[in-house]
């Protein structure tokens, strides 16, 4: 039903494969924003990108932002993911190549905004009907749209996995695909990477998801299928149903893959022939030397450092979420005046995320009715600043209303309230502390 009042009900899987040595994929599954990630670049890099495109996402994770913004935060949090990946390879040699894919879709109300790079693939489930939402920026899938090759050709085709955009060590395009949509309440979406899409298809992707009610026993059947299918790449899955607003407790958000804590996780493996191969194949990796642990622990730190930046971020109430929203300011009507307040207009549990700081001597009965209306809602701004401009846009576009009603109406002796009284403050409220 469209309209209704939704919210996600999520989870994210991940698993190494059967060949691969480490994790180079990142999956967060959130109240408000699912990511999928695939990096690449060696094992000193693709687990790092993965990391990075996380990190830059996740404080986004909060219904707070009008739905019009959306799309602009998602896009500068993937340029700056970009901008961090390009530096570091340029600065380390090591991490030349350094990039990763990246989808993610953020909710806000009703509306869903997605933005895609690379081959990682969102599907969504509507009724029994599967849709592929996202269109791969391979060159096979290049080949296919120029009808050089067919669907069928380019499946087996030996650059299927020549990725023409990614966020990180390219000169390449790196401009996302973006979409808004309607969230459509009993809607399936699926995030994964090629490590599932490449080896499983679309048929029984399409059946998996329509077979089994929970998100995460939906990702780990579909984990299970890709690993007996030979498990060639790291495959992460996001599954998440769109469902009636207080249909399931909140649960916290997952994070899995590259940035999670257990991202060193040994493959769920299984009985099928192909994992049987790769334990007979794979053999104990001999202990590092000491200049390449300086090397590896170099590297490797920076994983675990963003996954705890992520953890802290996402935490309910957490310090970095509490901090970022005392830079937000909004103005509201309230008990006949105009009222700033400072944070965002949200709560968690019974911790309010925001308080008011000025009451203004600016009278609703003076304002506009389409002023008045609009200052039924929190007027967002991302400052103080700018919530200051737009009061004294008020008192400017009452003090025009004023006039022209006095031109046009009969002239009174009268004392009368008018839009200068606002320009005085009623009354500071005094700061608060923090929670």
């Amino acid at each position: 039903m469209v309209g209704e009042p939704i919210e996600f009900h999520c989870a994210a899987r991940s698993d190494v494969g059967l060949v691969r040595s480490n994790n180079q994929d990142s999956g967060y599954a959130g109240a408000n924003l699912l990511i999928l990630a695939d990096g690449m670049g060696g094992p000193a890099g693709g687990d790092i990108a993965s990391s990075v495109a996380l990190a830059h996402l996740v404080p986004l994770d909060t219904d707070a932002h009008p739905a019009d913004s959306m799309l602009p935060l998602l896009r500068e949090a993937l340029m700056d993911a970009h901008d961090e990946l390009s530096e570091r390879s340029s600065r380390d040699r090591d991490l030349e190549g350094l990039g990763t894919t990246c989808i993610a879709v953020m909710r806000t109300g009703n509306k869903l905004a997605m933005v895609h790079i690379g081959d990682s693939r969102a599907y969504l489930l509507r009724g029994r009907t599967l849709t592929q939402v996202t269109t791969d920026h391979s060159f096979v899938q290049y080949l296919v749209d120029t009808g050089q090759i067919s669907p069928d050709e380019a499946e087996h085709h030996p650059n299927r996995n020549v990725v023409l955009r990614i966020l990180g060590d390219s000169h390449a395009d790196v401009s996302p695909d973006e979409t808004v949509r309607e969230a459509v309440v009993g809607d399936r979406w699926l995030l994964c990477s090629d490590g599932l899409s490449g080896v499983v298809s679309p048929e029984t992707i399409g059946s998996v998801l329509s077979s089994h009610e929970d998100p995460g026993e939906c990702a780990e059947e579909l984990i299970r299928l890709a690993l007996l299918a030979g498990g060639p790449d790291n495959i992460t899955c996001v599954v998440c149903d769109i469902v009636p607003t207080g249909s399931f407790p909140p649960a916290p958000p997952q994070i899995v893959g590259a940035a999670a804590i257990d991202r060193n996780a040994q493959t769920r493996g299984g009985t099928g022939a192909a994992a049987k191969a790769a334990s007979l194949n794979s053999k104990p990796r001999p202990p590092l030397d000491e200049d390449e642990a300086d090397e590896a622990a170099r590297v490797g730190w920076r994983a675990p450092l963003l996954l705890l930046v992520a953890a802290i971020v996402v935490a309910a109430g957490g310090w970095l979420a509490w901090a970022w929203s005392q830079t937000q300011y909004y103005a509201l009507g309230e008990d006949g005046y105009v009222v700033i307040h400072q944070g965002i207009p949200q709560s968690i549990g019974s911790w309010d995320l925001s308080h008011p700081v000025e009451v203004t001597g600016i009278a609703l009965t003076d304002l506009t009715p389409v002023d008045r209306q609009r200052l039924t809602e929190p007027v967002i701004r991302s400052s103080r600043e700018e919530v200051d401009e737009y009061v004294a846009g008020l008192i400017r576009s009452a003090a025009q209303s004023a006039a022209a009603h006095a031109q046009s109406g009969p002239q009174s002796d009268a004392p009368q309230s008018g839009p200068q009284s606002g320009v005085q403050s009623a009354g500071a409220l005094p700061q608060s502390g923090t929670p």
